[in-house]
């Protein structure tokens, strides 16, 4: 049973084709991930999924029976969808604990603060932020930052969790922390589907991974299959 079904989705702009007749499943608990060159249509489709782009045609099937291609960002998030994003936005003026609290409220109608206080604290203390719930957000460095992001999406009680690069821009040793982080999300239950350049985190992590290029998919398989395919090596190092 798939857990996500993607449907010949095309989204185009104008004249620019994003992404092209593109069809892939995922499983339930299952770590996919999604690689390409820059432009190859990957954040594209994370915008397809989540709602803030509605395919030009095809559709996108959840748990079997939400069809997520017409439903608003609100509606996707209450059925449990939740994302980061690749330029991380906190609110900036607001603190790290507030910042969750918004995960908290906005993944499940009807949330009370009690509750919400409780799901807000369980997320910083699962990404090693509670310590620093006071502080403002827009204090926080890069990696910080990163943890905040996936802490207020894990508020939202997904069950399918969208990662866009989630480890661009951090060294070896954050690197290492995040990949330890994903995978006890994964160990949590949480279906992903991961966004990322990182070939150390998306080769250590995927179980198995899609690529695209130019909107369409060239590949899918074991990371092992995907690193030895000629077409892939094409797309990222050319003839």
């Amino acid at each position: 049973m798939a857990f996500l079904d993607v449907t010949n989705c095309t989204k185009s702009f104008g004249g620019l084709l994003a992404v092209n007749n593109a069809s892939f499943s995922v499983r339930r608990g299952e770590l996919l991930g999604l690689i390409g060159p820059n432009g190859a249509g990957k954040t594209t489709m994370f915008n397809m999924i989540s709602g803030v782009y509605k395919p030009t045609s095809g559709q996108i099937i959840y748990r079997e029976r939400y069809p997520i291609h017409a439903l608003n960002t609100h509606r996707i998030c209450h059925i449990g969808i939740a994302r980061t994003y690749q330029v991380v936005k906190p609110f900036l003026n607001m603190s790290i604990l507030k910042n969750v609290l918004v995960g908290a409220y906005f993944g499940k109608r009807g949330m009370l603060k009690k509750e919400a206080m409780k799901i807000a604290r369980e997320a910083l203390e699962f990404t090693k932020l509670w310590e620093r719930r006071d502080e403002i957000a827009g204090s926080l460095n890069v990696p910080s930052r990163k943890r905040l992001e996936i802490a207020r999406a894990l508020a939202t009680q997904p069950d399918l969790l969208l990662l866009d690069e989630v480890m661009a821009g951090l060294n070896p040793v954050e690197t290492e922390k995040t990949m330890a982080l994903v995978r006890q999300i994964q160990g949590r239950g949480v279906t992903i589907i991961m966004i990322e350049h990182v070939m150390q985190a998306v080769m250590g992590l995927s179980e198995r991974i899609i690529v695209l290029n130019y909107g369409e998919i060239i590949a899918e398989g074991t990371p092992e299959e995907v690193a030895n395919n000629p077409e892939v090596i094409k797309a990222y190092l050319g003839d």
